[in-house]
């Protein structure tokens, strides 16, 4: 039995229940395009403050990449997940993208990687200075031979004056692109510096402006990851897209419903939640590639709980509960995170998460969780 610490300041009793992760290793699925976005490792004796640049312990953050390809998942590398603009600097992203795009070269897995313009500081200048930025960092991540994704940009949400900023930003990119890239539209619940995306704060007028800029080259866009935790934007959008171009779903509250699809059609996944829960995410897919829908949801249906308070308000610090169960699966050796994150949640939401994740039986070794959550507490000054 181990005491966690509720809401109102109160330990309560609980018993974990012992239950090891039992989901084996296996091929990529088939019938849908599955990627988890990626966490970073930090080097807990390099930078982990909110100040300079981030150290990375590479070996940790490489592993945990094998790890995803082992159960079948692409890479989405470099992303929201992986602190862009939250403790990873754009140096230390380009690096992760060389050394990662290298890892599934060898590894034989997918890869995607974040595109974006972090390097630019405020005021950011103009929707030309955006464009350059942009530029930069798509030639280096198809240089690497890596599939791009254009990251929703702080910087073009600050410049541009409306609509016609981002159809010729995103135009000029799709012009020059090698190869077909994914979009992302990134919620104001993710980081509200991108409230007003897509040149208007109307979420129907900015709906009309990203499928402009994918109906001006569907052949260079491979999908649009949506991040806005609307499943009926989403089914909306993803039914008015070209026939060839993917929606890829960003939405970590309903992603079971959203991946199973219904009878206008399914979205595919790029989603920071299966970076936890990748052989649950894996196993449900190949269920779906054997036409068994409802071994997928008995599969996915269960891990929403967890999901949805890994991503409460503030949504932006989901990434700290996902390090958290990275460390009490066994995936990395400490719980600590660049830029000083693993500070951004309070000690009963991780007790919480530690809960809800043994009760689905997720860790590959519940009594190392188990140890490894007791001297956490130990450390806030909790007797467990």
């Amino acid at each position: 039995m181990i005491r966690l610490p509720g809401t109102g300041g109160r330990l309560h009793p609980y018993e974990p229940t012992g239950r090891a992760l039992d989901l084996a290793p296996g091929a990529p699925p088939v019938c849908r395009s599955v990627l988890a976005a990626a966490h970073v490792v930090a080097d807990p004796l390099g930078n982990t403050t909110p100040y300079g640049p981030a150290a990375l312990d590479w070996d940790a953050t490489l592993a945990f990449r094998r790890h995803l390809w082992a159960h079948g998942l692409g890479v989405a590398e470099a992303m929201d997940t992986a602190q862009r603009g939250a403790g990873l600097d754009w140096p230390a992203a380009a690096g992760l993208i060389r050394r990662s795009a290298a890892e599934a070269k060898a590894a034989g897995g997918r890869i995607v990687c974040g595109a974006g313009t972090d390097q630019l500081a405020p005021p950011y200048g103009t929707p030309a200075d955006v464009s350059a930025a942009y530029e930069e960092q798509l030639a280096l991540v198809e240089e690497t031979g890596a599939q791009a994704v254009l990251m929703a940009s702080r910087a073009l949400a600050a410049v541009a004056a409306g609509p016609d900023d981002y159809r010729e930003v995103y135009g000029g990119l799709l012009r020059q692109s090698a190869r077909p890239v994914i979009l992302h539209w990134l919620g104001a619940a993710f980081d509200p510096a991108l409230e007003g995306y897509w040149g208007s704060t109307d979420a129907d007028a900015a709906t009309e402006t990203l499928l402009d800029v994918v109906a001006a080259r569907p052949d260079k866009v491979d999908g649009v990851k949506v991040s806005l935790l609307d499943a009926e934007r989403e089914r909306a959008l993803r039914r008015r897209l070209p026939a060839g171009v993917r929606c890829y779903t960003g939405d970590d509250f309903h992603y079971p419903a959203l991946v199973a699809g219904d009878a206008d059609g399914h979205s595919d996944a790029l989603l920071g939640v299966f970076d936890p829960l990748a052989p649950f995410a894996a196993h449900a897919v190949r269920a779906l590639d054997r036409g068994d829908r409802e071994g997928f949801r008995s599969l996915l249906d269960p891990t929403v709980a967890l999901a949805r308070h890994l991503f409460e308000p503030p949504t932006r610090c989901y990434k700290t509960g996902i390090v958290l169960l990275a460390w009490l699966s066994g995936h990395q050796d400490h719980f600590t995170m660049a830029g000083g994150l693993h500070s951004a949640r309070s000690l009963p939401h991780l007790a919480r998460a530690y809960r809800l994740a043994d009760g689905l039986a997720l860790f590959p070794d519940p009594d190392l969780a188990e140890d490894r959550m007791r001297r956490l507490l130990a450390v806030h000054g909790v007797e467990p």
